[in-house]
C-alpha cells in the first residue's frame, strides 16, 4: 500500500504499523472523522481466495459486535480494488511482548491489572459466543495511559482455516496453542483459557514454557511436557499465583478452569493473606487410581483317605485278572480320543489367532507437514508405516526441507507397513530478472512488491531521462534471483536539481511533518528512550543533515520518548520482635501436713504473642497483612522489599494489638 494512498477516499494511509500471517496494518487518518485510525489489508496472496473472503469480512462483522473498553474497536469494513480492509481503532503504545521485553521483571500486582484486564476482554467475548483461538502477547496492545486492549478478534477463525497457520504464522502462535489445537482438535473457550495460562506465565518469567528448533517440536511439548513451575525462576511467587497458571495450562480441559470469569476470580485473591498457605494444584487427571487384582485361588485336589491293610488285601483279592483285562483297552480308547480332539480344539484357536494376530491394521496417514524429513519419518516409524519416494517441489511459503503434504494425504487410511510419499519444499521459486531501465518506476516498483521483491529508490537528477523513470537498476538483466529475499535499488530520474535537507536535530514531530509537508517528503516517525534528548523531540534522522534529497523523497526520524521506567530494587530488611511475658493464673489445691489445712495457691503459665506485619512497597499494601503468627520468645524475621532506584518502603509490627515498632524509611 503506497504512502499517501486514499482508501476509498477517506482513510488516507501516513506509515506502516506491522504485518501478520493474513494482513499488513497501516497507519492511516480518517479524514471526515479527523482522527487517526489503523487500517488492516488483507493480504495479497488472499485476495483470490473466495473463502478466505468470506471468512475475513464475516468474522470482521463478528468483531464489530464486540464493544468493551479492552477491546479495539473496529469502525468500518471495505473493499477497493480487490483490497479486502478492515478500519480499526489506532492504538498508541506498543505490544505485550515489547513491554515484557522492556519492563521485566514486572511486579506481580502490575501482573494482574494486566492480566484483569485481557480476561475482562476475552470474558465479554466468550459471552458473545467468538473464540479468539489466537492469544498471544503479540496481540494485546497497551497504550500509554497502562490500558490494555485485544485485537485480532476479526482474523482468528480466518487464519485458523487458513493453510499459513502450518507455517509463518504457526511459527509465532504455536507457543500459546493449546493441546487439543495441537492436536488438529476443535478450539473452545478453554482453548483460550489455556493461552491466557501461558501469557501469565510469561508475565511472570519473561520467557514462554517451550521452545525448540520448529513449530511441530513446540506444538508437541505442550501435549507431552508438564509447564515448568514459575517458582523455579523465581521462589517469592506465592503458590497461590503459580496455582492459577498449573491451573489454566492443565492439559486436560477438564482440570482448567470451566470459564475465564473463575479464572479471573482466582487471580483476583492470588496475593492474598488467607491464601499464604495453599497447596500446590495437581490436575485430577494426574491422580491414577491403584487397582487392586485379588490373587487366583489354587484348586484344591481332594485326597482319598487311604484304607487299612487288611480291607486293601481284601479288594485285592476279590478282583479277579479278567476284569483288569476288560477295562485297560477302553480306558486307552477314550483318553485317544480326547487328546485327538485337544489337540484339534488347540490347533483351530492357533490357526484362528494367528490370522487375527498378523493380519495388517488399518492406520490413519498422520499429518506430517512441517517437519524435516527426519521428523516425518520418526512419526511415521512410530504408526507403523515406512516412507516412501521424497519429492523435492519449490514452495514461496514452506522453509526448505519441510514437508507440503503427502500421499496419501494426511487422514487416510492405509495399511500398517504401507509407504507414504513426502511432497518436500526445495526453497522459494527463482524468477529471471528483466531490464526496466527507461521505464516508469511507480508502475516497477507495483509490479515487482506484488512479487514480494523489496524495492530501494535512490533519486538522481537527469537531462536525458524524463522525471519518474528509471536510470539504472542493480541487479543484471537474466540473472536469477528468489522474489521474497532480493532488494533492488533503482535509480530514478528526478527530472531537476535536488536539495540539501535540514539538520531536524530538536523539532517537534509536528515541526518534521510541517517539513516534510512544505519539502514534499514522505516521512516515517519512530520513538525511543533517551537520557539527554527531551521527550518529543527528535534525536537523529536519516538521511543525515546535508544530503541531497528530491521531491518525493522518503525520510525517517527518532523522535525521544525521554528517560527509561526506573528499574526495581530488591532486598531484605531483618527485624527484631521481642517477646512480652505475659501469665495467666490458674487456681490449683495442695495438701499441706496433717496438722495444717488446705490452701490454695496459683499457678503462673506463659501465654504466646499475637504478631501482624504489614508491609509498603511495591507490591505490597500497608493496608493489607503481610504475615500473622504466634511467638513465645524473641524473634527475628527478615522482611522482603521491592522498590523503584530512590524511593522508600514501610513497614508496621503489631503485637497482641499493639503497635511496637514502625519505620516509614526503608531503604537497600
Amino acid at each position: 500500500m503506497e504512502i499517501g494512498k486514499k482508501l476509498n477516499g477517506r482513510y488516507k494511509i501516513i506509515g506502516t504499523v506491522g504485518g501478520g500471517g493474513m494482513a499488513h496494518v497501516y497507519l492511516a487518518h480518517d479524514l471526515i472523522l479527523d482522527r487517526d485510525v489503523a487500517v488492516k489489508v488483507l493480504r495479497y496472496d488472499f485476495r483470490e481466495d473466495q473463502d478466505t473472503i468470506r471468512r475475513f469480512k464475516r468474522e470482521a462483522l463478528a468483531a464489530t459486535e464486540l464493544v468493551h473498553p479492552n477491546i479495539v474497536s473496529v469502525y468500518d469494513i471495505g473493499e477497493e480494488n480487490h483490497n479486502q480492509y478492515i478500519v480499526m481503532e489506532y492504538v498508541k503504545g506498543m505490544d505485550l511482548k515489547k513491554y515484557i521485553h522492556n519492563y521485566f521483571p514486572i511486579p506481580y500486582q502490575k501482573v494482574i491489572d494486566i492480566m484483569s484486564q485481557v480476561l475482562s476482554a476475552v470474558a465479554d467475548a466468550h459471552h458473545n459466543r467468538i473464540i479468539h483461538r489466537d492469544l498471544k502477547p503479540q496481540n494485546i496492545l497497551i497504550d500509554e495511559t497502562g490500558v490494555v486492549k485485544i485485537t485480532d478478534f476479526g482474523i482468528a477463525v480466518a487464519l485458523s482455516q487458513t493453510s499459513i497457520t502450518q507455517t509463518n504464522s504457526l511459527l509465532g502462535s504455536v507457543h500459546y496453542l493449546s493441546p487439543e489445537q495441537a492436536r488438529g482438535g476443535m478450539a473452545t473457550n478453554q482453548s483460550d483459557i489455556y493461552s491466557l495460562g501461558i501469557i501469565l506465565y510469561e508475565l511472570l518469567t519473561g520467557n514462554v514454557p517451550f521452545d525448540g528448533e520448529s513449530a511441530v517440536s513446540i506444538a508437541l511439548k505442550h501435549f507431552q511436557e508438564t509447564v515448568p513451575s514459575v517458582k523455579d525462576y523465581d521462589h517469592r511467587i506465592p503458590q497461590a499465583l503459580e496455582n492459577v497458571v498449573l491451573k489454566a495450562t492443565a492439559k486436560e480441559t477438564a482440570d482448567r478452569y470451566p470459564s475465564v470469569h473463575e479464572m479471573a476470580a482466582d487471580l483476583a485473591t492470588s496475593l492474598s493473606a488467607q491464601r499464604i498457605n495453599e497447596p500446590k494444584f495437581v490436575p485430577a487427571s494426574m491422580i491414577e487410581q491403584t487397582k487392586v487384582i485379588e490373587p487366583i485361588k489354587p484348586v484344591t485336589v481332594p485326597v482319598t483317605s487311604p484304607k487299612p491293610d487288611g480291607e486293601e488285601a481284601a479288594g485285592k483279592e476279590n478282583t479277579t485278572n479278567q476284569t483288569n483285562k476288560d477295562q485297560k483297552p477302553k480306558k486307552k480308547k477314550r483318553k485317544v480320543l480326547w487328546l485327538v480332539l485337544l489337540g484339534l480344539l488347540i490347533l483351530g484357536l492357533g490357526t484362528f489367532f494367528a490370522i487375527a494376530l498378523t493380519a495388517p491394521k488399518d492406520i490413519s496417514v498422520p499429518d506430517l507437514s512441517g517437519m524435516t524429513e527426519e521428523e516425518a519419518t520418526k512419526v511415521l516409524a512410530a504408526n507403523e508405516l515406512v516412507l516412501g519416494k521424497v519429492i523435492e517441489e519449490a514452495d514461496d511459503e514452506i522453509e526448505e526441507g519441510l514437508v507440503i503434504q503427502t500421499n496419501p494425504k494426511n487422514g487416510s487410511s492405509i495399511k500398517e507397513h504401507s509407504s507414504v510419499d513426502l511432497l518436500v519444499s526445495s526453497g522459494k521459486e527463482t524468477i529471471t530478472f528483466l531490464d526496466y531501465t527507461g521505464k516508469p518506476y511507480e508502475e516497477v516498483r507495483a509490479e515487482l512488491r506484488e512479487q514480494k521483491f523489496v524495492i530501494n529508490r535512490v533519486d538522481e537528477s537527469s537531462d536525458t531521462v524524463d522525471e519518474g523513470l528509471i536510470i539504472s537498476q542493480d541487479i543484471y538483466k537474466d540473472q536469477e534471483v528468489v522474489p521474497s529475499e532480493t532488494t533492488v535499488t533503482f535509480t530514478v530520474s528526478t527530472g531537476e536539481a535536488g536539495f540539501e535537507i535540514r539538520d531536524l536535530s530538536g523539532y517537534s514531530e509536528k515541526g518534521v511533518q510541517d517539513y516534510a509537508n512544505e519539502k514534499n517528503l514522505n516521512v516515517t516517525i519512530t520513538s525511543e528512550y533517551s537520557d539527554d534528548v527531551t521527550k518529543g523531540q527528535v534525536i537523529s534522522q536519516e538521511p543525515a543533515a546535508g544530503e541531497v534529497l528530491y521531491s518525493g523523497a522518503s525520510i525517517s526520524v527518532v523522535v525521544s520518548q525521554g528517560p527509561e521506567e526506573i528499574p526495581l530494587n530488591t532486598f531484605t530488611k531483618t527485624v527484631k520482635i521481642p517477646y512480652k511475658k505475659v501469665e495467666e493464673p490458674v487456681a490449683s489445691s495442695s495438701e499441706s501436713t496433717e496438722d495444717s489445712a488446705s490452701e490454695s495457691s496459683s499457678e503462673e503459665q506463659l501465654l504466646p504473642n499475637e504478631i501482624t506485619i504489614y508491609i509498603e512497597d511495591e507490591e505490597h499494601k500497608l493496608e493489607t497483612v503481610y504475615q500473622q503468627f504466634e511467638i513465645t520468645e524473641d524473634t527475628e524475621l527478615d522482611l522482603p522489599f521491592v522498590l523503584k532506584e530512590g524511593s522508600k518502603g514501610s513497614y508496621r509490627i503489631i503485637r497482641d494489638g499493639e503497635a511496637i515498632e514502625e519505620k516509614t524509611d526503608v531503604a537497600p
